[in-house]
């Protein structure tokens, strides 16, 4: 595999960007090497600078449900550059969107565009913050809710692929506002609530966290954490930046049979484009500056092309119900393979699933929180990233994230990426 092209961008980045990437993930260090720069992608398939093709995992960290370059979406953004990239101003899609989002997940009653997903989550608990004239939050160990401030404590994704779960920078206050619980543990929250009894605001939390690895909440935990908060008057916040819209047409909380009070959006509702949105119960959002006192603005909120890439999507997924069956059965085909291959060959691994989300961690033990997450072997998995590459096959580059397939992935694609997974494995463990 050629990787001249690369190589060469990289030296270059490193001169003129911190480490040389727009995101840390990007570098490759918890795996080895130096990253792919990319040139194209389409369908199921990136290609590099160097003319590389490979099968790929990562779908954009979620967003491209329909695989890359889809034409409808790619039409819908070609009309609207045609009437400017940037108003500044309202416009009508991004009515149609707020209608079409409210439509779709039903706690959402009113919702308020913003250009990512770190701004809609430090937005909503800010505002969760002047709904309730509380300052403390709830945040579990190893959920990862974007670079604000209050998430970069136990913080998981990037930070703890880098082993920088805490970052400089993050004054002692905001440290002493953050409260952190274990994943998947009612109890610990519960003595939290109690410990700090009238000061919390808002517990948040991804209903199916994908940052420390996939992994799926325990039968009643999500339902423990609304009794609580209707109990306590804190508000309940879902972070479905990669759940919403993926996992089914009403995001994490429909399947899960979960009311939360606030939700955070991203990545999919933008078609690949850079948005992010914020929304929930009418009384809370009324609260949000002009109609409240909590404010938020952004030059780009709603931006014309992102709402026009987004509305394409969601449209899509709206009227082909189909998709969420495609992706079941496709990912659960892979995970599968993927198990069986850990079993011939007698790796110690376990896979996380759900949806078209997931994660084969390698460690012995069930992963249903970051303490278990952290057992895995991540010098193995840094060794497997690199084999599959070279059957072929592009990962996240990190044993802490989670995979997203698209509908681009055939069935004859599954067959292709169980096989290169088995060869991948085999190779990597008779090295050890």
């Amino acid at each position: 595999m050629k990787t001249e092209k690369s190589h060469e961008l990289f030296e270059r980045a490193k001169k003129v960007i911190p480490g040389g990437v727009n995101s840390p993930v990007r570098a490759f260090r918890a795996v080895g090497g130096n990253p792919l720069f990319i040139k194209r992608a389409e369908g199921a398939y990136l290609m590099d600078e160097d003319d590389n093709k490979y099968i790929e995992l990562i779908n954009s960290w979620g967003p491209m449900i329909l695989g890359h370059a889809n034409q409808d979406i790619q039409n819908a953004v070609c009309e609207a550059v045609k009437d400017s990239l940037s108003f500044g101003a309202p416009g009508e899609r991004e009515v149609f969107m707020a209608e079409l989002i409210t439509s779709m997940i039903p706690s959402i009653e009113k919702v308020r565009m913003v250009s990512s997903g770190t701004e809609a989550t430090m937005a909503a608990v800010r505002l969760a913050r002047g709904y309730t004239n509380r300052a403390k939050i709830i945040k579990f160990e190893g959920c990862y809710h974007g670079h604000g401030d209050s998430f970069l404590i136990a913080a998981g994704s990037g930070a703890i692929t880098l082993g920088v779960p805490d970052s400089p920078g993050v004054t002692q206050g905001v440290a002493n506002d953050t409260l952190t619980a274990p994943y998947n543990n009612l109890n610990a929250v519960q003595n939290l609530a109690a410990a700090n009894k009238g000061q919390i605001a808002a517990i948040i939390i991804e209903p199916v966290a994908g940052n420390m690895g996939l992994v799926v909440p325990d039968a009643g935990f999500l339902q423990g954490l609304r009794t609580l908060c209707d109990n306590e008057g804190i508000v309940l916040i879902f972070d479905e930046v990669m759940t919403g819209f993926r996992l089914s047409k009403g995001g994490a909380q429909q399947i899960l049979n979960v009311t939360p009070d606030l939700t955070t959006l991203g990545k999919i509702i933008g078609g690949g484009m850079p948005v992010g949105a914020y929304g929930g119960k009418k009384e809370i959002m009324d609260f949000v500056s002009p109609a409240g006192p909590v404010y938020q603005a952004g030059t780009l909120s709603g931006n014309p092309v992102a709402m026009a890439a987004g509305l394409a999507m969601l449209n899509y997924l709206n009227t082909h119900p189909e998709v969420y069956t495609h992706l079941e059965n496709i990912t659960a085909r892979i995970c599968e393979g993927f198990e069986k291959n850990l079993k011939e060959l007698g790796i110690k691994g376990t896979v996380n699933r759900i949806g078209s989300m997931f994660t084969l961690f390698f460690t012995d033990q069930k992963v249903k929180d970051f303490e278990a997450a952290k057992t895995s072997d991540t010098a193995f998995f840094g060794r497997y990233f690199r084999a599959m590459l070279e059957e072929g096959v592009y990962l996240a580059p990190s044993q802490y994230e989670s995979l997203f397939v698209s509908t681009a992935i055939t069935e004859e694609l599954a067959e292709k990426i169980v096989k290169a997974n088995y060869k991948a494995l085999k190779a990597v463990f008779q090295n050890v």
